[in-house]
């Protein structure tokens, strides 16, 4: 027997519950692995308190990402002592996931642990930062330098945010952090900002274009956080977007596309194919340095992750939530 979260179906809603389950309640798969430590999505939090349908069958082990030992394989690429990493692929949605001291899953979905990270540093990461290490990825292909100009990351102080700062600052980029944390400003200059922008200059509706300010752009928020920045984007930039923090709307006009021939970049974590995530991850082993991580990341337990899904949720966090499924 092992701990996991269990997310199951009751009348009222979703109900989630820390408590111990079996191998043989374990999904089919050609690889199991000892989980280390798994994390605290936005996703996460959302199938967690119920606020949205994320999971997609019941019962369900929430989250999306996990870093571990494998222990048994009858996959080719995989044998056991393997350290991996998994990021998205559904898992916590359709299949169970990383919130349990087990999992069992198609070896095609794993990564190797790069030697850089340990299996805490490497959730201290987790899909926020391999989802940044996307996002940085799919800017310099387009052709955006940093004697360009500045970029602009959204939602700052979050996972992703925080993650692709750091990214930006190690790639030469000026990078421009947008917040409603005016308190965190100290923190986002560490990670390598060198302006501070408040997020409320953006979250409302705006002209469909508007002052030249940005070479660049990740944007973790939608809504008309991004429409704004599309119009404020400079001609022949990009915006990576990956996120919704303010809503799944996209309340803009076509002007930034057609007028200054600004593209809009779509962000996938989840189904990504293998060589994206392996060369997001080789970024992140080579450009990230693991002492920022401690900045970055609170490590709680298995139990606390039900408490921190609310706060999650609520907007009241900095960084990433790392969790210890063994404790």
């Amino acid at each position: 027997m092992f701990t996991a979260l269990l997310i199951d179906k009751a009348d009222t809603g979703p109900q989630v519950a820390h408590t111990t389950v079996t191998d043989a309640d374990l999904p089919e798969g050609n690889v199991r692995i000892d989980v280390a430590y798994s994390t605290l999505n936005y996703k996460d939090a959302l199938a967690i308190t119920g606020k949205s349908p994320i999971v997609r069958s019941y019962p369900m082990v929430p989250g999306i990402d996990l870093a571990g030992v494998v222990a048994e394989s009858t996959h080719p690429d995989w044998s056991a002592g393997d350290s991996v990493v998994l990021n998205g692929w559904g898992v916590g949605e359709s299949h169970w996931g990383g919130l349990a001291q087990r999992a069992r899953l198609n070896g095609d979905w794993l990564v190797p642990l790069p030697d850089a990270f340990t299996a805490r540093q490497a959730m201290s990461i987790g899909t926020a930062g391999y989802t940044a290490a996307l996002c940085v990825d799919a800017l310099l292909r387009h052709g955006v330098e940093p004697e360009q100009g500045e970029i602009l990351v959204t939602g700052a102080t979050g996972g992703v945010g925080s993650i692709a700062i750091a990214l930006l600052a190690k790639a030469g980029f000026t990078v421009a952090a947008a917040t409603g944390k005016s308190a965190e400003a100290a923190y986002l200059q560490e990670l390598g900002a060198t302006t501070v922008v408040d997020r409320a200059d953006l979250g409302e509706r705006g002209k469909p274009l508007q002052k030249e300010r940005w070479a660049g752009a990740i944007d973790t928020v939608g809504s008309h956080t991004l429409a704004n920045v599309c119009a404020q984007t400079r001609y022949g930039g990009a915006v990576a977007a990956c996120g919704l923090a303010q809503g799944m709307d996209f309340p803009a006009t076509v002007a930034p596309f057609i007028l200054r021939g600004v593209t809009l970049l779509g962000i996938d974590s989840v189904q990504a194919p293998k060589p994206r995530r392996l060369a997001a991850w080789t970024r992140l082993a080579r450009d990230l340095d693991p002492a920022a991580l401690d900045s970055i990341a609170t490590e709680i337990s298995l139990e606390e992750s039900i408490a921190a899904a609310d706060r999650l949720v609520g907007g009241t966090v900095r960084g990433r939530f790392v969790v210890d499924v063994n404790r």
